[in-house]
């Protein structure tokens, strides 16, 4: 027996003692929180919603000739006034509505999944460039660029949506965008992956660190060992080129000179977090979970802020920042809760998500980025919605 082969019979045993499904079981419990989201996301489509599409404004108000979308790596495309969302926000939606499909089991939400953020997801597939994968913009426009991270998370959902119905349609998209994401990689810096096909200028935390998530989901739902060797590399890769030796926490990028951007962002050593505890689950070796605990530490006391309401008791809460940057680490302390059950930091998302509730929100049912409710938003972006649907309905699977 070859060392491949060894490998692949530790893992399929490890997979057996835990119940060879690795598909994580809902716990019954916040009703409450289970309620917001069900209510915001009925806010989200009721205030984003384009009439005769599926396809979503993404903010509100519109003004759509005022706003400049920051997180694109074209000038050019950046200040294009568009009349729908960017990929990215539209796919937050996808995340959304699987996590409230995997908390409740409820039908309905398959049906809005399949006839609603799948009929609109399409019109961003790009079929004129090869690997196919999903554009940063609508096809009835002008070609728009191609971004390795937003086709991750989107390879992330159709691989969670394939673990809950075990329909290989979902798992046949998520294998095509891995290819994608493959060709997004090269010896440059030793491994890693782009973050842009058409800039490929940069190797980014936030398209390394999910692709280790989604290569360690795709062994999940294949029990094919070659993604289990890929998710592993890149969380290697991920760890030697980007971690902060001094907290545990994940830089943003590294360029082809060898630069590191120092900036960091909950999604970064969140999904790092999610992959650290993936390994453990997988291989049983101790050092994965050291590294998710010593990532879960360092992201309480970055991200989260003593705070004393009026008349309250204090807690820690949730800094101001991208609110979606906030869920995809709470997937990484939910990963890690199913490893060592330590309630600490999902207590604390859950009181920042009670107080989001009565203070960030406005009279729409939409939400600020700022939870103590000190601040508000000129506009609400579509993604800070999604997200807060997103979190609210896995805290209530949890909590």
């Amino acid at each position: 027996m070859n060392s491949k082969q060894t490998l692949f019979s530790l893992l399929m045993c490890v997979l057996a003692i835990a119940g060879c499904d690795t598909q994580k079981q809902a716990i019954a419990g916040n009703e409450l929180a289970l309620t917001r989201a069900k209510q915001t996301l009925d806010s989200l489509y009721l205030n984003y919603s384009v009439s005769g599409t599926c396809l979503l404004r993404e903010n509100y108000p519109s003004n759509i000739g005022e706003y400049t979308a920051t997180y694109l790596a074209s000038e050019e495309q950046k200040n294009m006034p568009n009349l729908y969302s960017y990929l990215w926000p539209y796919s937050g939606t996808f995340s959304a509505v699987n996590a409230l499909f995997a908390t409740t089991g409820d039908k309905e939400y398959k049906s809005v999944l399949d006839n609603k953020v799948l009929v609109g997801l399409e019109e961003y597939f790009d079929t004129r460039r090869t690997p196919e994968a999903y554009a940063s913009y609508i096809n009835s426009a002008p070609q728009s660029d191609r971004f390795y991270d937003d086709n991750v998370w989107l390879g992330i959902d159709f691989t969670d949506t394939y673990m809950l119905t075990k329909e290989p349609k979902y798992l046949q998209k998520a294998q095509l965008i891995w290819n994608f994401i493959e060709s997004g990689t090269d010896d440059n810096l030793g491994g890693g992956i782009y973050w842009c096909e058409q800039r490929k200028e940069s190797k980014n935390t936030c398209s390394n660190a999910p692709g280790s998530v989604f290569a360690l989901k795709l062994f999940e739902a294949t029990k094919d060992s070659a993604y289990f060797v890929k998710g592993q590399r890149l969380y290697e890769w991920t760890q030697t080129n980007l971690q902060d030796s001094t907290d545990y926490l994940y830089f943003d990028n590294i360029n082809l000179n060898g630069k590191v951007d120092k900036a960091k962002f909950a999604y970064n050593s969140g999904q790092m977090m999610q992959s650290a505890s993936l390994l453990y689950q997988f291989t049983g070796q101790e050092k994965y979970l050291t590294d998710a605990q010593n990532i879960a530490k360092g992201c309480h006391n970055y991200f989260f802020q003593d705070y004393t309401p009026e008349n309250g008791e204090p807690f820690k809460l949730l800094k101001k920042g991208d609110v979606w940057f906030i869920v995809v680490m709470l997937r990484g302390f939910i990963e890690l809760y199913q490893a060592d059950k330590n309630e600490t930091y999902l207590d604390s998302f859950s009181k920042s998500l009670d107080y989001a509730w009565g203070h960030a929100r406005d009279e729409k049912g939409l939400f600020n980025t700022d939870f103590s409710g000190k601040t508000q938003d000129n506009r609400r972006w579509l993604l800070t919605q999604a997200a807060m649907v997103e979190m609210y309905a896995r805290l209530a699977a949890i909590k």
